[in-house]
């Protein structure tokens, strides 16, 4: 039977040094252990005599309440469920139904707004046109000045003649110089309206002192403005068909040379830059849509 060893409790050394695992040994050593499960140890087995100077860390026997894991912010691929919005909401984030009725509000034309003028000087007064300085309100509420062309307005006359191809007919169309631009430029036939004209009027005046044509019917195509940021000129336009030919009678500052091409021909023109008149390119083009002729590729 081995000897008993002997715990040197004069030596505060061996105490710390143990920190119960001594006590623990020593239970053990004189009551072994059983098939049954033992006790815990309690307390005072586990922290040994304090000495004098040491510090002796206490165990804590009370069971800490177990603690939740917290939550793993989410990806904004694997998140569910609806986003918090924490702004105001805007027109991005309205159902479908509001959104349709937002910007149908929105857009809605409002053909009765007009700005409010409050003074107007003319600039300038020319034989053509005149220049006025306008004070106004906008409808919008914001108050300016603007510089504005006004003009009695113009019109432009398609001349046609489909007897020999409907989808492909002959168009009457100019060739005069435009100080302006700089050039010579390829035109329909154009003029501007007197004080006080019909529109109408004004197109049959001026298809027949440019080339001398008139027509058996006429029938309106479109009206447009050519630059409204400054340019108060509006352009009716016509379609002239059944065309009886006639004397020109231009006036005096005017030198024109015109001439029957096929809608065809003036579509490539377009398409090679030789065709760089506004109110040309848009007339031309219309019709041909509407005549469902297409481009030369």
């Amino acid at each position: 039977m081995m000897a008993r060893k002997k715990t040197d409790k004069s030596n505060p050394a061996t105490s710390v040094a143990n920190d119960g695992k001594s006590a623990e040994t020593q239970s053990l050593s004189e009551n072994p252990p059983t098939k049954t499960k033992p006790d815990q140890p309690t307390k005072s087995a586990k922290i040994a005599s304090k000495p004098s100077g040491t510090k002796v860390a206490k165990t804590k026997t009370a069971s800490r309440p177990p603690q939740t894991a917290k939550p793993k912010p989410q990806s904004a691929g694997k998140m569910k469920g609806p986003a918090k919005v924490t702004k105001k909401p805007g027109i991005a984030t309205l159902p479908k139904s509001a959104l349709k009725a937002t910007l149908k509000a929105r857009t809605k034309a409002a053909p009765d707004e007009t700005a409010k003028l409050l003074d107007s000087q003319v600039a300038y007064e020319g034989k053509l046109f005149r220049v006025l300085r306008d004070h106004i309100i906008e409808p919008g509420g914001r108050e300016s000045y603007r510089d504005v062309i006004r003009h009695n307005g113009s019109v432009v006359i398609l001349a046609v003649d489909p007897s020999k191809r409907k989808k492909d007919p002959w168009i009457v169309i100019e060739r005069q110089y435009r100080h302006a631009a700089g050039q010579f430029l390829w035109e329909l036939p154009a003029g501007k309206l007197d004080a006080g004209e019909v529109a109408l009027e004004g197109a049959k005046r001026e298809l027949a002192e440019e080339t001398g044509y008139q027509a058996q019917k006429w029938s309106p195509l479109m009206e447009y403005y050519a630059s409204p940021g400054f340019l108060g000129e509006s352009m009716n336009v016509f379609l002239a068909e059944g065309l009886v030919a006639g004397d020109a009678h231009p006036e005096e500052d005017e030198q024109i040379d015109f001439r029957l091409v096929k809608l065809s021909d003036l579509l490539d023109m377009i398409d090679k830059g030789k065709i760089i008149d506004g109110k040309t390119l848009t007339t031309i083009l219309l019709y041909a849509r509407q005549l469902g002729l297409k481009r030369k590729k």
